[in-house]
């Protein structure tokens, strides 16, 4: 079974999407086997965002990250990583399927809904920041 980390952004907190994005990952066969509500510290989301370090977006990136309550979640079942990145849709919504969650949801390319592991490597490391 594999493990994968997912986190429902601010601006999708705040426009009440998180029953129908928790619902999407539970239809396609993923468990939800944590889940915590919560606005992150900002060393929190260094941390998690620290490859993005001195990029033209990153502070942005850490701004809106930290400026409302989030979900985060681990994930788990058989290729929970690829499964949920597939559902998530591509990182511009612009540019995002219809039927995943960006296609739908995503407003922008700064606020788009939800961040999810891009490989098991990510997923230990990210489950390790946001769970302990």
């Amino acid at each position: 079974m594999e493990r994968t980390f997912v986190m429902i952004k601010p601006d999708a907190v705040a426009r009440g999407l998180v029953g129908r994005i928790v619902a999407r990952l539970e239809e396609v066969g993923l468990v939800i086997e944590r889940m915590e509500l919560g606005t992150l510290a900002r060393e929190t989301a260094e941390a998690n965002y620290a490859e993005h370090q001195g990029k033209p977006f990153y502070e942005g990136l850490i701004a809106y990250v930290t400026s409302g309550p989030v979900v985060r979640m681990v994930v788990s079942g058989p290729g929970a990583v690829a499964i949920a990145r597939k559902l998530i849709g591509a990182t511009n919504p612009a540019d995002a399927a219809p039927g995943t969650i960006r296609g739908d949801f995503g407003l922008t390319l700064d606020a788009n809904v939800i961040h999810g592991s891009d490989s098991a490597a990510s997923a230990d490391r990210e489950i390790s920041i946001f769970f302990g």
